[in-house]
């Protein structure tokens, strides 16, 4: 089992990213099953984060200009995790996935340089020490500008629901870390 006294920061500083092979055209829904049974099982300590790598571009068809997205790895998904016995047979038998990459069921961790390139990297977030009732400025985004009144703060998911004045009327709305400063 886990030592549950290691804070969840330290455990995801010793993760590794492991790359999993999947159904091709099943990446968005392995991503979600998996995410889903992480939070069902209780396994957010072991396994922090699921991406799939994509990236945009314009699509001319038709005249007009559209950014699209599209998969960089068609087939596989990207995931952060302590790797145990648990955590292996969590991921191994999810709906879509065939198996992790690497010889055999011994899964390779990807290096720190391969992790790089994919543009897979940990976000470093500011530090903000926010509760509830401290007064905001939104920085960025929509509500750039406004000040708000923070409701709650949600450390897992980097996001805070503040009470933005609009129109006269107090507004919730649901903000990253990135988007404002406490005064």
């Amino acid at each position: 089992m886990t030592d549950k006294s290691e804070s969840r920061m330290e455990r995801a500083k010793k993760a590794k990213w492991y790359v999993v092979h999947t159904y091709s055209g099943h990446e968005n829904k392995v991503k979600a099953n998996i995410e889903k049974m992480v939070e069902n099982r209780g396994m957010i300590d072991d396994i922090f984060e699921v991406v799939v790598p994509t990236e945009e571009y314009i699509d001319t068809k038709g005249g007009g200009k559209k950014t699209k997205e599209r998969k960089l790895f068609p087939g596989y998904v990207l995931v952060k995790m302590i790797m145990n016995d648990e955590s292996w047979y969590l991921v191994r038998n999810t709906r879509g996935v065939t198996g992790f990459v690497g010889p055999g069921s011994k899964p390779v961790p990807l290096t720190e340089e391969e992790v790089r390139a994919l543009g897979v990297h940990d976000a470093v977030l500011p530090s903000i020490d926010l509760k509830e009732n401290d007064v905001v400025k939104v920085i960025t985004g929509p509500f750039e500008n406004f000040m708000g009144t923070v409701e709650s703060v949600n450390l897992e998911k980097k996001k805070v629901k503040v009470f933005v004045s609009m129109f006269g009327r107090e507004t919730l709305v649901e903000l990253d870390y990135d988007q404002i400063e406490k005064l």
